[in-house]
C-alpha cells in the first residue's frame, strides 16, 4: 500500500516549487479546506526542510501570522526554502529531494515547574527581554531537558543564570 502524504505536506511542496518556479505565492486549493477543516483555522506553523538527513531549512510563526493553517503552511514552506539566513536558498532542482516537516503549534503555557517538561513531548518557548527562543519538540540530538533549554539559552544568547520566562507547547507533526 503507498504511503498517504498529508494534504500539508503536499501543500508546502507544491509552494516551494511554484515559487521557485514561477516567483509567485499560491493559493490554498478549496478542496483543501472540504477534506481537511482545521486548514481553515488560525495557528502557529513551523515547516522543516532536510535533504539526505541534513536540515536545510527551518522557518515559522510563534503566533498566528495568518488567518489560516494553510496559510501559514504556505507562507513558512517559501521562507524554509529560501530565508533560512543559516542556509543558501533551496534550488529549484532540490524540491524533489526534500523530506518536508510541517509543525502546527498549540498555543502557549506558562511553565513554574521544570516537571511540568518533556522535550519529546513538549516544545518551549524561552524569553528574556527582548531576546526570544523556540525549540520544537522530539529535536534530534535534545534528549534531555537540560539538553533542551541549555540549547534553547545558547539559541537566543541567554545566559545560564539569567532570568527568562518559560513556556510549553505541543505540536501536531506531519511527515
Amino acid at each position: 500500500m503507498p504511503d498517504v502524504v498529508h494534504p500539508f505536506i503536499e501543500l508546502a511542496a507544491t509552494a516551494i516549487e511554484i515559487y521557485l518556479s514561477e516567483d509567485r505565492v499560491i493559493e490554498p486549493p478549496p478542496s483543501l479546506y472540504e477534506l481537511f477543516p482545521d486548514a481553515g483555522l488560525p495557528a502557529a506553523v513551523f515547516v522543516c526542510l532536510k535533504r539526505g538527513g541534513q536540515l536545510r531549512g527551518c522557518v515559522g510563526t510563534t503566533e498566528p501570522a495568518r488567518p489560516t493553517r494553510a496559510g501559514e503552511v504556505i507562507a513558512n514552506a517559501i521562507g524554509a526554502a529560501t530565508r533560512d539566513p543559516r542556509f543558501p536558498s533551496v534550488m529549484l532542482g532540490e524540491v524533489s529531494q526534500l523530506a518536508i516537516c510541517v509543525d502546527v503549534l498549540t498555543p502557549y503555557e506558562p511553565v513554574t515547574d521544570r516537571a511540568e517538561l518533556d522535550p519529546k513531548r513538549y516544545g518551549i518557548l524561552l524569553v528574556a527581554g527582548e531576546r526570544r527562543s523556540v525549540l520544537l519538540p522530539d529535536i534530534e540530538g535534545v534528549c534531555t531537558l537540560e539538553e533542551q533549554l541549555t540549547t534553547a539559552r545558547k539559541k537566543a544568547g541567554i545566559d545560564p543564570d539569567e532570568a527568562a520566562n518559560l513556556f510549553r507547547f505541543e505540536v501536531t507533526r506531519y511527515q
